[in-house]
């Protein structure tokens, strides 16, 4: 009866370290897609400041455009009136 009981523990001792080696492996996978979940999250983040200040960028640049098209515009006002007042004097 103690060798069978002995034979019992040992594959008892066995299987636990079968399970323990599982979890084990179960646990470093789960780490790993947990710090590759953390790294894209940090490098969406990083996108997204990217993407902010591109966006900012461009509002300046729109808005510079903006100035520029209403001063050209003021210019062309300018030199069409200049241009009839022009034609009316001949």
């Amino acid at each position: 009866e103690i060798v069978e009981f002995q034979k019992i523990v040992g594959s008892l001792i066995e299987l636990v370290d079968q399970l323990a080696k599982a979890a084990e492996s179960e646990k470093m996978k789960a780490i790993g897609a947990r710090n590759l979940l953390k790294s894209i999250a940090k490098q969406r983040e990083a996108q997204e400041q990217q993407l902010q200040a591109l966006i900012a960028e461009k509002k300046m640049q729109l808005e510079r455009y903006r100035v520029e098209y209403e001063t050209l515009c003021k210019i062309e006002a300018d030199q069409n009136e200049f241009i009839d007042q022009f034609i009316f004097q001949k």
